[in-house]
């Protein structure tokens, strides 16, 4: 999918107006359209902004990832020294045999949090 389909449909999954993006980036509907339309493409600045707008990453709207956590989620602190991110970025590192090893201390862990839930 395009960038301009991708923003378009993202605008109109969140049920939000041209004019509504329009105001919040301090640009024109017009603009809007184009950007939507594949016209223009927004500037580093304006896309970091857009992102901030609907909480994903860049990555995200430029397509590159699937993965549409956004940057306060991605840099949530798990302790003193470890961020969600970090723990991503470690995980896809993981060779096959710990990625199934890791996979089933997940399953593990998940067990055990219902099971500490149910209690």
């Amino acid at each position: 999918m395009e960038f301009g389909e991708f923003l378009a449909k993202l605008r109109k999954e969140r049920g939000i107006l041209q004019k509504e993006l329009a105001n919040y980036l301090n640009v024109t509907v017009a603009t809007i359209s184009n950007y939507e339309k594949g016209v223009h493409s927004p500037d580093l600045n304006t896309l970091v902004k857009l992102a901030d707008f609907y909480g994903v990453s860049t990555d995200y709207l430029l397509q590159r990832t699937k993965y549409n956590a956004s940057m306060d989620m991605l840099n949530h602190q798990l302790s003193m020294d470890y961020t969600l991110s970090d723990l991503i970025n470690t995980t896809l590192e993981l060779d096959q045999r710990n990625t199934i090893a890791l996979l089933d201390y997940y399953e593990l862990l998940t067990l055990r949090n219902s099971i500490n839930r149910v209690k």
